[in-house]
């Protein structure tokens, strides 16, 4: 088949059923749209649970030096000796404490740029505003109180946290969220294949004098279905455009902008999804909304166009 004349096809296809061309492209971006959403909200949960994993846990800020407001650390920085006694005192509360380990200045700065990669005041914060820490695992965890009366007041000691119902409840709206995405993307996965189907049968009936006369001079079926499954997917990928652009103007604008804003408040401070995110599911998207579309035009080729 010569390219012009395939082009030539393809043009008239999608002129004489523009609005069904419309219609598979609007579905297809809504659902993708919904089905980014999804992928994107657990992402945000696998990248919250890198910084608020520690927080369900018990932990135990050391002093830095610039929190010589708090009496435990009017010293300034916690100093070897005192490190050195919390973890004896760690040691001296076993079994309620099952494990513990020790997280420098280094280590939670990395964590902290990794975690905190697209918060807008990140390059404000110098390193040793990062406090040291020692995570602290608990055979009850409702026994977090012995570890706070233990070790709030104690030297080198900034502060004692435990974050746990915090933390549920922000991991139970985010995969309440993505459950709700995902089911809505099924929903409108299964409007694009019946959609797709019925374009390709009312395509195929208004071409039927066209197929009869291709099978006529010898035409492969092959040749003849070329067309119909380059129409599908050229509107599939202007769908999956619009929707990956809309996923980027709700990421740029809404979360990495608007809501961080409004979660940090003046700190900035919220471990959020960004564009890096959304380029690394961006490929699966597209790719899987292609090879949906490619099955359902085939099939539906097979059953109503007969060669």
């Amino acid at each position: 088949m010569r390219p012009g004349f395939l082009l030539g096809e393809i043009a008239n296809g999608l002129r004489r059923n523009a609005s069904m061309v419309v219609s598979v492209v609007l579905v297809t971006m809504v659902s993708l749209f919904f089905l980014g959403i999804g992928l994107l909200a657990q992402a945000q949960v696998s990248t919250a649970k890198g910084f608020w994993y520690d927080r369900v846990q018990v932990s135990i800020f050391l002093c830095t030096p610039d929190a010589t407001e708090v009496a435990s650390c009017s010293e300034g920085a916690v100093t070897p000796e005192q490190r050195e006694q919390i973890a004896a005192d760690l040691e001296s509360l076993d079994p309620l404490v099952t494990e513990y380990f020790y997280e420098s200045n280094e280590e939670a700065y990395e964590r902290f740029r990794e975690q905190f990669r697209n918060s807008p005041v990140l390059d404000s914060i110098p390193q040793e505003a990062i406090p040291e820490s020692y995570r602290v695992n608990l055979s009850d965890p409702t026994r977090y109180e012995v570890i706070r009366a233990a070790f709030e007041q104690a030297p080198g000691v900034e502060s004692v946290e435990d974050q746990r119902e915090v933390v549920d409840k922000l991991f139970t709206f985010l995969g309440v969220l993505s459950v709700g995405a995902l089911a809505l993307a099924v929903a409108m996965v299964v409007c694009a294949v019946l959609l797709i189907s019925t374009t390709i049968r009312l395509t195929a009936w208004s071409r039927r004098r066209e197929t009869a006369i291709k099978r006529m001079v010898g035409a492969s079926a092959f040749s003849i279905h070329l067309p119909f499954i380059l129409e599908t997917v050229i509107a599939t990928v202007a769908g999956a455009g619009l929707a990956v652009a809309l996923l980027w103007a709700t990421v740029r604008y809404g979360i990495t902008g608007f809501l961080s804003e409004l979660l940090a408040g003046e700190s900035g401070l919220i471990s959020l999804v960004g564009p890096r995110d959304l380029w690394l599911i961006t490929p699966f998207l597209v790719g899987g909304a292609l090879l949906l579309a490619v099955v359902t035009a085939w099939l539906a080729l097979h059953r109503h166009v007969r060669v």
